[in-house]
């Protein structure tokens, strides 16, 4: 029996890093995850790997819609959700603050504080009927 049976986690960027080894460990532990990552081939390799208890769903987890959806997919396959694990990132623009492009600011505060309120608003209404 694992410290997870039963449980159901949606792990975002799950496609490389912290999120991918978060992902086999989840599975071991016996949850059901969906997974999320930008790049489809990994993303559908690692949730072949892991077997049925892992589903894939290419997200850019700074559009609402398409976070919103993967939170449904959660409902849907595993009727449930118990941990939000908002894991994506990506490097952030280095250097002093005179050569910061503001485009390249604002893509990095997308994915690291945007996608994480964006999962907990689409998560939290399930959550809290649980």
């Amino acid at each position: 029996m694992g410290r997870l049976d039963g449980k159901v986690a949606v792990i975002t960027g799950a496609t490389s890093g912290i999120g991918l080894r978060t992902a086999e460990v989840f599975v071991a532990e016996g949850a059901r995850i969906v997974i999320a990552g930008r790049r489809a081939p990994e993303g559908e390799a690692l949730a072949q790997q892991l077997g049925s208890n892992c589903v894939f769903r290419q997200t850019d987890v700074t559009v609402e819609e398409q976070m919103q959806a993967l939170i449904a997919l959660a409902v849907e396959k595993f009727g449930r959700i118990d941990c939000l694990f908002n894991n994506a990132g990506g490097p952030a623009q280095t250097g002093g603050i005179e050569g910061l492009d503001v485009e390249r600011f604002d893509a990095a505060m997308a994915t690291l504080v945007r996608s994480v309120m964006l999962g907990m608003k689409h998560a939290a209404p399930t959550m809290r009927k649980q």
